[in-house]
């Protein structure tokens, strides 16, 4: 087998879930990342550690990437010889995820600044170091990339999507009424068509 997939999950998802996209990619090994943290100073090690690995066997990677998954998987491999990406829900610009949950939560950058850690009503943990950490480290996206990504998703905006498309060589895909996490029978349907038809 000459070509592999790396899957990277969302939060609090698993490594498993590469097995229910194994029958929408026939002919490629699928491989998923198992990583436990949430921080791409940590999380990068992790990737790139599978990421080598794969590369000692296959000559062609790809790789699927779910939600933060994809901010993830462009952090850490950004500079490594990848086919192409397949992102599912990606988070794309984490600055500005940041500065949404920020406004969201009635959180300023001073008081972010002084408490260091703030837990929000809506369960996310905003952190300074985490936004220092991603404006200190912009991301060169350069990699063929293909996107799937929900009308109805309210964690991630349409113009924010839009922008990556128009400043990246990338692919969009919407499904109007689909949600951030592909859940529903109709959802997931979507999903798989998608999938078979962008890899091949």
């Amino acid at each position: 087998m000459e070509k592999a997939i790396l899957y990277i999950h969302g939060k609090n998802g698993s490594y498993m879930e590469v097995e229910q996209y194994r029958k929408n990619c026939m002919g490629f090994d699928m491989i998923g990342i198992d990583y436990q943290d949430d921080v791409p100073w940590v999380v990068q090690d992790q990737i790139r550690a599978a990421y080598d690995k794969a590369c000692e066997k296959y000559n062609h990677i790809y790789i699927i990437a779910n939600s933060i998954g994809a901010y993830f998987a462009m952090y850490t491999l950004q500079t490594c010889d990848i086919e192409k990406a397949f992102f599912i829900s990606p988070v794309l610009d984490m600055e500005r995820l940041i500065l949404d949950m920020m406004e969201w939560a009635d959180v300023s950058e001073k008081e972010l600044c002084e408490k260091e850690e703030i837990i929000t009503d809506f369960g996310e943990k905003l952190s300074w170091a985490y936004l220092c950490f991603v404006r200190a480290n912009p991301i060169t996206w350069n990699i063929p990339t293909e996107i799937l990504y929900a009308g109805n998703d309210t964690l991630i905006s349409r113009q924010t999507v839009d922008m990556f498309v128009s400043s990246h060589h990338a692919a969009l895909t919407v499904m109007e009424n689909g949600e951030h996490w592909f859940h529903t029978d109709e959802q997931i349907a979507f999903l798989n068509s998608w999938m078979k038809r962008v890899i091949c």
